[in-house]
């Protein structure tokens, strides 16, 4: 036996219970804009980029849409900086994406091309696509992109793996092992890193399920499960994307969208899965063993996804991510039916998409239902966290900081610094437990998230107590070391 001295709080190793690291591995190999803010600042890293990569298409991406008016990009602006290559770069939610005229011209959208049933392409006054494309309609140019290969894969994860070691992330749950936004399916790189031993991390795999189709792809979930599961990597879940969101007008909303006067307008969003075949799906993977993992960021989807588990088996641990805007009647369902709440927490403050292109859509009544992750914990729900990583920071210490305070940590001055909706903080040691014995617990692994004897040594040492400081620091917090069954994975 091996002692190790630490200098340090020593904590339960982290869980992220939903996130995409080859997603966010490979944006961090390629033209990655998630640490810029202006529109400037995009235009010149991209220009950058294409200057030093010789590639047919430029790719990568990590946008926000508040650096835009009205949060679209214009093709435009990219045909300054790349006018003879195609470029395809998702936004940080990955609900949209910005491409410039010759990805346009390339696949043949123009004035005359509809919008998908599932997506929207933001047109100008002339009806002509303007360069950014919403929800499905981002599928009309991402299924011709270039293939990327096993290798560039390979280094994704890798790469994606490294990031969160660093910030002592031991363990997730990956939110889409299939093919989605120009991606592949990512499960034969998840099996291969297995069987290789690369895979450091204990992984859940949440498996696509098409929202084109039905009940008769559950057998070939079931036959994939089979063929994936090896070794640190286990395809047991499946992830169901059940509407968009809120900034876009893309979020199942029980009641309208307001415009700009405060009206309200004749959109809903969008229930991507009819309510009837939701329960169908929900319940024919609960019967075969399967964990359910359902996008939510409208009150209505978030009533059809828990009017769906109605019956289900609280063993497969079944949650709910998201979490954005929840009616307030359908809060104490979580707890009643043992349904999970998978929060995201960053997300829960005031910034520049929230307040200009969220809380004027809502309204006042609306706005004041959002992220009630205090009221989920006060009504019993089992509460479990994750980053949505591209989205936003996989950094776990951050967005502990933004539950319990409600705010960004580091951004004073600015409306961040303002709490949203303080009354449904949590306190630090419930947000601590979220994002470690919650989210292992979720993965089906009570044996990580905590320390104790005979528990797996998944464990991470910071660099200060945040428990001992002012709720205001608490994401000053640094990770000096992570260890993954007790061999040292970062320091």
């Amino acid at each position: 036996m091996e002692v190790v001295d630490v200098e340090g709080l020593l904590s339960p190793g982290f869980t992220d219970a939903h996130v995409h690291p080859i997603q966010g591995g490979l944006e961090r190999l390629r033209c990655d804009l998630s640490e810029l803010a202006t529109r400037e600042e995009y235009l010149a890293a991209i220009r950058a980029y294409a200057d030093r990569v010789d590639a047919p298409w430029i790719l990568g991406g990590g946008w926000a849409m508040p650096a835009f008016p009205g949060g679209t990009p214009l093709a435009a602006d990219l045909d300054a900086v790349v006018p003879d290559r195609p470029v395809f770069l998702p936004n940080r939610d990955h609900h949209g994406a910005w491409v410039n005229s010759r990805a346009l011209e390339l696949v043949g959208i123009d004035e005359h091309t509809p919008d998908p049933p599932d997506g929207r392409i933001e047109r100008d006054a002339d009806g002509r696509p303007s360069g950014t494309l919403h929800e499905g309609a981002t599928a009309l140019v991402s299924r011709h992109l270039p293939r990327t290969t096993g290798a560039d894969y390979r280094a994704a994860l890798l790469a994606g793996q490294r990031y969160l070691h660093s910030l002592g992330v031991t363990g997730w749950q990956d939110a889409i092992v299939g093919a989605y936004s120009g991606m592949d399916d990512p499960g034969s790189t998840y099996r291969d890193a297995a069987a290789s031993g690369e895979l450091r991390s204990h992984v859940v795999g949440a498996l696509w399920w098409e929202r084109s189709r039905g009940v008769e792809q559950v057998a070939e979930l079931v036959e994939r499960r089979a063929a994936l599961t090896a070794g640190r990597f286990r395809a047991t879940s499946v992830k169901i994307m059940q509407d968009g969101v809120a900034e876009n007008g893309t979020a199942a909303l029980l009641e309208p969208y307001l415009d700009k006067c405060g009206h309200a307008t004749d959109n809903r969003g969008h229930s991507f899965i009819d309510a009837d075949a939701l329960q169908d799906a929900v319940r024919a993977l609960d019967a075969a063993g399967f964990q359910v993992h359902v996008h939510t960021i409208g009150d209505r989807a978030v009533r059809e996804t828990l009017d769906a588990m109605v019956g289900t088996d609280p063993e497969r641990r079944h949650h709910i991510a998201h979490l954005q805007l929840i009616h307030p009647d359908d809060v104490p369902r979580f707890g009643e039916l043992g349904v999970a709440a998978n929060m995201q927490a960053l997300w829960a403050c005031h910034d520049d998409q929230m307040d200009e292109l969220t809380l004027p859509f809502l309204g006042e009544e609306r706005a004041g239902w959002q992220y009630p992750f205090g009221a989920l914990h006060r009504s019993g729900a089992r509460m479990v966290a994750g980053s949505d990583w591209p989205v936003s920071t996989p950094d776990p210490l951050a967005a502990i900081h933004t539950a319990v305070t409600r705010t960004a940590y580091g951004e004073p001055g600015r409306a961040g610094s303002e709490p949203l909706l303080p009354d449904q903080a949590l306190d630090l040691t419930t947000a601590f437990a979220a994002y470690t014995s919650g989210s292992a617990w979720v993965n089906h692994r009570e044996d990580a998230g905590v320390l104790r004897a005979g528990a797996v040594a998944d464990v991470v040492v910071l660099d200060r107590d945040p428990f001992a400081g002012p709720p205001e620091e608490i994401g000053a917090a640094r990770v000096t070391s992570t260890w993954v069954d007790g061999e040292l994975v970062h320091h």
